[in-house]
């Protein structure tokens, strides 16, 4: 994997300097809309390459569709760029990230999304900056885009962004629920990575300082807009970030895509749905339901570490992530969410690949008890 230059907000003059060594002179911007300026975002950009000829793409899904996709390729095509930037939130990193790499592919784009195959090897130099704390997307080889309402996750090590700049300005207009459900996205995300059967002594080492660093902070960051653990937050959301690159996620974020494409649920919000329940449901893995090479005894092992953070044990374990959850406006209970759900809709929409990577073997009728425990 390649190495990603960060650069933390008190680096600014360094990465002026970035762009000006290496003589960026034509920038294709992907940003949100109403987001941009209500971050700060415009004023950031004018200052950091006033300037540069700069090109402006933003009107797209905030689930990034293949048709977003294909728009922005064109227009990144009408002209010669020698930097994407990207401002804003998970979706705005994902889309440029996939623009950096698929505007130099020649292959019909819905054929390479759906069997993940990038062929040719150029890319677009890009330089992430997330405006929210919680996609870990600026750390991550890989970018999420929807085809038909399903969800596919494109890898390849030229999607890694190549410098990024993280910094707690953007983040303070951001509403409390919009803190929140980034926040647990990237806690989610750590949680999963400890036990993924992908997991090794590095990822776990991001991970669980980045578990720590928002069990400790996120509520400070988003009931009370406070800046000191909104830049945290940044760092932690990178950290998980850092620790998926290599693990990728497991259950509760093969289940959440379903609640966001059908039901609209956030998708930081649609993953906590789900993970009291395997928190317990991975622990209780036996010899007949390992999917870890390393035995059950490495898994209980590594959720025990999860658990001393939280200062509980398995028994209490639910209690305190509900507990944690209302404190931060997160309701869970998916019946006060949905009024009419379609079960079917959810089992049948499940994302295999990242079910392949949960520690204990998840079958139907598993996901189907977890709908009628949270309903």
């Amino acid at each position: 994997m390649k190495t990603q230059i960060l650069f933390q907000e008190n680096q600014f003059e360094d990465l002026q300097h970035l762009i000006q060594e290496n003589n960026f002179s034509n920038i294709f911007l992907v940003r949100g809309d109403k987001s941009f300026k209500d971050s700060g975002a415009d004023s950031f950009i004018e200052k950091l390459v006033s300037s540069k000829r700069i090109v402006s793409f933003l009107d797209f899904d905030t689930n990034p569709q293949l048709n977003d996709l294909i728009r922005g390729v064109e227009l990144f095509r009408k002209s010669s760029f020698d930097l994407i930037i990207a401002i804003g939130g998970g979706s705005v990193l994902d889309m440029a990230k996939l623009i950096s790499v698929f505007a130099h592919q020649k292959g019909a784009f819905d054929d390479i999304i759906r069997n993940n195959r990038i062929e040719a090897n150029a890319k677009t130099p890009l330089l992430a900056i997330p405006t929210t704390a919680g996609t870990g997307a600026e750390a991550t080889h890989f970018a999420v885009v929807y085809i038909d309402k399903s969800k596919y996750s494109v890898a390849n090590s030229n999607i890694l962004p190549d410098y990024v700049f993280l910094s707690s300005e953007f983040s303070a207009s951001a509403q409390s629920y919009l803190t929140a459900c980034t926040g647990l996205d990237a806690f989610s995300q750590a949680i999963e990575s400890v036990w993924s059967v992908n997991s090794n002594s590095i990822s776990e080492e991001f991970a669980l300082k980045a578990i720590d660093l928002i069990w400790n902070n996120l509520a400070n960051a988003a009931n009370s807009n406070d800046k000191a653990s909104k830049y945290v937050m940044q760092n932690a959301a990178y950290l998980a970030g850092k620790a998926i690159n290599i693990t990728k996620t497991t259950a509760p974020h093969a289940i959440s895509y379903s609640f966001t494409s059908y039901y609209n649920i956030p998708h930081g919000h649609a993953v906590s749905l789900s993970l009291p329940f395997f928190m317990k449901y991975n622990y209780y893995v036996s010899e007949l339901d390992c999917m870890d090479e390393r035995g059950v005894d490495s898994i209980r092992d590594r959720m025990d570490k999860i658990m001393s953070i939280f200062n509980c044990n398995i028994n209490t374990v639910e209690f305190e992530l509900v507990k944690f959850f209302r404190a931060l406006g997160i309701e869970i209970n998916i019946s006060k969410l949905i009024s009419n759900l379609d079960k079917d809709l959810i089992v049948s929409n499940i994302n295999t690949e990242r079910l392949n990577n949960n520690p204990r073997k998840v079958t139907k009728r598993i996901i189907n008890l977890f709908l009628e425990e949270y309903i």
